[in-house]
């Protein structure tokens, strides 16, 4: 094994037939392979040197992820997983062993729907309609305009936006919560006023989404709606079921 180590995909049932066709990371892209013992697998490569996430490499990642839950259960792993050597992996695999089993349970034939919703930026007319406080300092600045009143009116704006998207996203998440079998709130993203994850059914995946298509539209002046997905679980995976990375990404 190289000294970059082993990249880690995903944790997988024994038996778990591999997509044809498809490599990993790397260029050219690495070989896949699984390895474990007892009831569980890991679908590893040799890590790259190097490795950094390009587009290339992320678009690997995820295909892999996809075409593996197309085909079972899959604990998925985060791009830039690398595990020192396989014995690491088949550690890790072991002391985990129930947690894994009790997750590729837990998240088979799910996927899951990322939802990001930001401050509507073509909301000002009914902005100025709905909100005394900015309607008064548009006033102001046009009254007698300068830089001070600007600014003070940049502000007012940018937090009334802010505050009607959280708003909205609040309402968003309690209207999907019922289509999903779990919900993940993500770490804040500059910009957005929401950043939640759904675990919904493989079947029930084009209802949900179209269920936010039609909130968002329903709420266009209050946020823009981007919606991502079906994704692999990465956000449903417990923690101890990471293996730390020690390169790459």
């Amino acid at each position: 094994m190289g000294t970059d180590g082993v990249y880690v995909y995903a944790m997988v049932r024994a038996g778990t037939v591999l997509p044809k066709g498809l490599g990993g990371v790397g260029s050219p892209p690495a070989p896949v392979r699984t390895i474990g013992r007892g009831p569980l697998r890991a679908v590893v490569s040799d890590a790259p040197p190097g490795l950094r996430a390009r587009r290339r490499d992320l678009l690997a990642h995820q295909e892999l992820l996809m075409r593996l839950a197309d085909a079972g259960a899959v604990l998925p792993m985060r791009f830039g997983t690398v595990a020192p050597d396989e014995e690491t992996v088949l550690e890790q695999s072991a002391a985990c062993g129930s947690r894994h089993t009790a997750a590729l349970e837990r998240l088979a034939g799910r996927f899951e729907i990322n939802v990001k919703a930001l401050p509507a930026q073509d909301a000002l007319a009914s902005l100025v309609a709905e909100e005394k406080d900015v309607r008064r300092l548009r006033e102001a600045a046009r009254r007698r305009p300068g830089y001070e009143a600007s600014i003070r009116l940049g502000e007012a704006v940018t937090t009334a936006l802010a505050r009607r998207a959280v708003a909205a996203g609040q309402r968003l998440v309690r209207d999907l919560t019922p289509g999903a079998r779990a919900v993940a709130a993500g770490p804040p993203v500059p910009g957005c006023a929401l950043n939640t994850s759904f675990l919904v059914d493989r079947g029930d995946t084009d209802a949900f989404l179209a269920r936010a298509r039609v909130f968002a539209d329903a709420h266009r002046e209050q946020m823009e709606l981007r919606l991502a997905g079906p994704l692999p679980c990465y956000s449903f995976v417990p923690s101890e079921a990471r293996p730390v990375p020690v390169g790459g990404a």
